[in-house]
């Protein structure tokens, strides 16, 4: 495949400076957004000072900068609603710079933050912390707001502080909510401004020592397992919790078809519930851990083939709602190392379109998912693909083959299942305002 993008030398994606006056050319751009009149039309777009000015099928105004690259389209920016950037206090995993540099590099130009920082996002200081720092990022950062102090489980922050200094939505990250009385008081509060509670389903008193999903393979290999109960449970007694408390309740991170079954029973009783699915679940199942690959290692861990495939029939379908990286970067020290003392995770954020185009899902159901979609849970307003807007767009090659190696990543963290194999799809870039940042060959 040849392929151009002019004025980008370096080999990795640049910042361009924010010339008050420049101009962009992207010729010959397939536009994919569904709710535009312009969707799958082939045509050119002509950005001036980080706005929309003209979309025609030939635009021949001189600009600064041309993009044109075969079989390229172009959305409406993608957002992510599951990501971690280690700052405050571990920014040698990641800081809120390397986090949008691989953001933008994967395509987003939204990303929600997870609270799991030292100290946690769970004040009204912190939560300005990471906005005022992130201010002038490419990407849009937005910080989620801890439930209880330190996300420790033990007592309500004060979200409507949070909320107030411009939290987008309420969770304990990594850190599963597991008192039910904490939840309820929870999806209680937060309905006094009609936030939304983000939850990933782990019981962590059933199966405390496993380290994959328990079955066969478990067996097999010798690893104590993680049954799929502990996440069923949860996502039954959470369900609960929600008929019981109304208000509005994401899960992500689901892993089991008996989890999807259950989230849709509650959408179909009209309960305000959405969820999600990483890219490792639809790329892997627990066979792939044969090699004792600690990027592997995840919570909730990788299930079996058949819930894999339940889970691309369902997002294909859309009773899960969209995909969340879960991009959770880790440190050399703790994925080279034995199994059973890796930490739990992996980087997302640049492989996330690409895993899912690998997948099976199409290019046009990511779109939609990871542009509206996740901008309507989070009662966002969706950017519009239209003369006189801000450009809020993402360039990518849905039939391009991808390596990923270590040397293209962005992330300060290199714990990817998905390096050195070919994937099909590739995220270009993002155009945010008068923020340019794409990849070069």
């Amino acid at each position: 495949m040849t392929s151009k993008i002019n004025a980008f030398h370096h080999h990795f994606s640049r910042y361009l400076p924010n010339f008050p006056t420049m101009k962009v050319l992207l010729k010959q751009v397939r536009i994919i957004c569904s709710a535009s009149p312009l969707h799958n039309q082939v045509t050119d777009i002509l950005i001036a000072d980080g706005v929309i000015n003209q979309v025609a099928a030939n635009i021949d105004t001189p600009a600064d900068r041309i993009v044109q690259a075969e079989d390229c389209c172009v959305s409406l920016g993608w957002m992510d609603v599951f990501a971690h950037f280690n700052d405050p206090g571990y920014e040698y995993k990641e800081t809120l710079q390397t986090g949008a540099a691989a953001a933008a590099a994967g395509g987003f130009t939204d990303v929600l933050v997870i609270p799991n920082t030292n100290p946690a996002l769970h004040t009204k200081s912190q939560i300005e912390y990471v906005n005022q720092k992130s201010a002038s990022l490419p990407v849009r950062v937005h910080p989620i707001g801890a439930v209880t102090k330190q996300a420790e489980g033990n007592t309500l922050a004060e979200m409507y502080d949070m909320y107030d200094a411009g939290a987008k939505a309420f969770s304990d990250g990594t850190h599963t909510i597991q008192s039910p009385g904490i939840l309820l008081k929870a999806l209680q509060y937060v309905q006094a401004f009609d936030g939304l509670i983000l939850q990933v389903p782990n019981d962590k008193s059933i199966g405390a020592s496993g380290l994959i999903n328990e079955g066969i393979v478990s067996t097999q290999l010798g690893l104590p397992g993680k049954p799929a109960i502990a996440e069923e449970l949860m996502i039954a007694r959470d369900i609960e919790l929600l008929r019981y408390t109304g208000g509005r309740l994401h899960l992500t991170g689901i892993s089991t078809a008996r989890g999807i079954a259950l989230v849709d029973a509650a959408k179909k009783e009209g309960l305000n519930l959405t969820c999600s699915v990483t890219p490792a679940h639809l790329l892997f199942c627990d066979e792939d851990l044969s090699s004792y690959n600690t990027n592997l290692k995840l919570l909730p861990p990788l299930r079996t083939a058949a819930d894999r495939e339940a889970l691309r029939a369902a997002l294909a379908d859309g009773r899960i709602d969209c995909i969340a990286t879960h991009h959770l970067p880790q440190d050399t020290d703790n994925k080279i190392c034995e199994f059973e003392y890796a930490a739990y995770g992996m980087t997302g954020l640049e492989t996330c379109f690409s895993a899912a185009i690998t997948a099976g899902i199409s290019a046009e159901r990511f779109v939609t998912m990871q542009t509206a979609a996740t901008r309507t849970i989070l009662q966002l307003p969706i950017p519009q693909l239209a003369v006189g807007q801000q450009a809020c767009l993402t360039l990518f090659q849905p039939a391009a083959t991808v390596v990923y190696t270590a040397k293209q990543m962005h992330s300060r963290s290199g714990n990817s299942a998905l390096l050195d194999r070919p994937m099909s799809g590739k995220a270009l870039g993002i155009i945010n305002g008068n923020h340019i940042i794409l990849n070069s060959e």
